[in-house]
């Protein structure tokens, strides 16, 4: 419409097409419904009667009118939704679909089942009686649009001499003048409605295409879809890092630790003074630090502690490994599942790691608490701030591994510092697996 040639183009025909299908339409759809509404018609008139219905039978009127609606009005709506999406094109060239399942079975129990269950169906119905409601309406509003510029278009070869004057919409027309000056107002307002049919039109295609575009369902499903798929990577992750740190922590770490008992035995055994001595001494050495170097990477693949005595304990272990001085508060007093714990873990030593790294502080404090069914986990520094994710990819990382569950990661970390990092959790004990 807001384009310079409109009025030379096709658009105002495609809407008067468009307007005159939306009336045949009407009328071809308001017999069947009032059909389906007869036994509330009947109830009502019965109401109004100097016999009314006892309240059993007004109850059973009421009943059979609301199933009649219920099974009726779907059979409607489905055939006239395919006819209004083709006939959008005419105002609306973007596609329309319908979002509907696509069902290969003939069972009709399945078919009438998951066709009467869709809210594509009811959306359908929904178009179907604002239809039937409102069409007339805008079916009038749209002949007064036509007519009258129409009318008194028309008035200059309708007036005669000597014959009683013509009505021309709003005023009567008696002489020729009359009827050239009417003419000449209908022909200023052929533009206005060609406009006015425009808007009418484009409103009821908005109309339609809001109740009966279905195209965003797949879109949603296939978003649920994707949700849940990424949850289940991560669950299968999670409890490959599991089995890795039951295995490493099981078997090669037991196996180190007898290693390093056999050296320190047979270091024990031999001279001081001669070259076994040394050698046996730093293999001893050795296997001493790569226990350790393999007790970290246990701890950091997935810590018994945070298995065996949940968070609160674990967070106390990574403040006691933590180079700068750590503050703990968790009043968590009972066990949250798994996938919370662990991310808040992960969370916090993500975020001591940083600190220790980048920070220059000299202090942290974390805080933990629960309330109602949240986790809300806070780490904060005294150092000089700054932390931007667009940076790395470690604070990205820790956003990402928070949304899995659905939770929500805030950052306040102005130059000069101090920086907090606050982490929100659901912790129901229906929460998505991580």
């Amino acid at each position: 419409m807001a384009h310079r040639r409109f009025l030379l183009g096709a658009w105002p025909w495609r809407s008067l097409g468009h307007l005159l299908g939306t009336a045949l339409i009407l009328l071809a759809m308001v017999p069947p419904v009032s059909l389906l509404c007869l036994p509330w018609a009947a109830e009502v008139s019965r109401l109004l009667s100097p016999f009314p219905l006892t309240f059993g039978t007004a109850v059973v009127w009421t009943a059979v009118g609301g199933v009649s609606l219920a099974l009726g009005l779907p059979l409607l709506a489905v055939p006239l939704a395919r006819l209004e999406r083709r006939r959008l094109r005419l105002v609306d060239r973007r596609p329309v679909e319908d979002g509907r399942q696509r069902l290969s079975t003939s069972d009709l129990r399945t078919r009438f089942r998951v066709r009467y269950t869709e809210s594509a169906t009811w959306r359908e119905v929904g178009y179907l009686l604002l239809l039937v409601v409102l069409g007339p309406l805008l079916c009038l509003v749209a002949g007064l649009v036509v007519l009258t510029p129409t009318m008194l278009l028309s008035s200059p070869f309708l007036v005669r001499a000597g014959e009683p004057p013509i009505a021309a919409v709003f005023t009567t027309v008696t002489t020729r003048g009359q009827a050239l000056g009417c003419a000449t107002l209908g022909l200023l307002l052929v533009p206005v409605s060609a406009y006015l049919l425009a808007l009418l039109a484009g409103a009821h295609a908005a109309v339609a295409r809001v109740l009966l575009h279905g195209g965003q369902e797949p879109l949603r499903a296939e978003l649920v879809e994707v949700t849940r798929s990424r949850a289940r990577l991560v669950d299968a992750f999670e409890a490959e890092r599991r089995r890795i740190e039951r295995d490493l922590h099981d078997g090669a770490q037991e196996r180190l630790v007898s290693l390093t008992l056999r050296l320190g035995m047979a270091r024990l055994d031999l001279p001081r003074d001669t070259p076994a001595y040394q050698n046996v001494s730093a293999a001893h050495d050795q296997a001493k630090q790569l226990m350790a170097e393999l007790r970290e990477l246990v701890r950091g693949i997935h810590p018994r502690v945070l298995t065996d005595r949940g968070l609160p304990a674990a967070l106390g272990e990574l403040a006691d490994r933590c180079p700068v001085p750590v503050s703990v508060r968790a009043d968590l007093p009972e066990r949250m599942p798994a996938p919370v714990e662990a991310t808040a873990y992960f969370v916090v030593s993500e975020a001591l790691a940083n600190v220790a790294k980048h920070s220059g502080a000299d202090s942290v404090s974390i805080t933990a608490r629960r309330e109602g069914g949240l986790l809300t986990v806070e780490v904060h520094d005294d150092g000089t701030g700054g932390a931007d994710p667009d940076r790395g990819t470690g604070l990205t990382g820790l956003a990402d591994r928070v949304a899995v569950i659905d939770g929500r990661m805030f950052l306040s970390s102005p130059a000069g510092g101090p920086t907090l990092l606050r982490v929100e959790l659901p912790c129901d004990q229906n929460v998505r697996s991580a």
